[in-house]
């Protein structure tokens, strides 16, 4: 393996991580999208998670790339 494969494992555990953990509302139809409630504003906490998240996804992206090139 190299290091690629380990950089992608890494980011996509920390970007499921991160996803999970902004899920919005109290039940499960609230994480699949059934809320019904639209909050445009992220503020404090919720908007640092959201950012780290897109820098994961980026990570995460980059590394899958990377490592089909270097094969």
């Amino acid at each position: 393996m190299n290091i690629f494969n380990y950089i992608t494992i890494i980011s996509m555990l920390l970007m499921t991580l991160l996803i999970l953990v902004q899920t919005r509302g109290a039940s499960l139809g609230a994480g699949l999208g059934g809320a019904g409630e639209i909050n445009t504003t992220r503020r404090g906490s919720d908007k640092t998670i959201y950012q780290l998240t897109i820098v994961m996804a980026i990570i995460f992206s980059i590394s899958l790339v990377l490592g089909v090139i270097q094969k």
